[in-house]
């Protein structure tokens, strides 16, 4: 298992408690599939560079995981077909340690 941190941008129209009801599903797929969540970051509602689909703004996350492939697979894919996540970035943590 690698560790991986992806930041999320959540609409921000949604209420607090339906927010965190997301947050918590999307990280549920994680432990679901045997990984852990180490650390989540909420960066709050912030304004964006540039309109996307007519928003400008949203509200950010970051988390920080350990999973293996297919468990990461299905959370990128979860997290992409999602209509109230607007935008995802994920990168491996291990080799952002490493230098590669």
């Amino acid at each position: 298992m690698k560790q991986y941190e992806t930041m999320y941008i959540i609409k921000s129209t949604l209420d607090d408690a339906d927010r965190l009801a997301l947050i918590e599903e999307m990280h549920g797929i994680i432990t679901n599939h045997g990984g852990s969540i180490d650390d989540v970051n909420e960066w709050g509602l912030r304004e964006f560079a540039y309109p996307i689909d007519h928003m400008t703004k949203g509200y950010y996350v970051v988390a920080t995981y350990t999973v293996d492939v297919d468990g990461l697979n299905e959370f990128n894919r979860l997290m992409g077909i999602n209509a109230n996540i607007v935008r995802t970035m994920t990168i491996c943590s291990d080799e952002k340690k490493s230098g590669k």
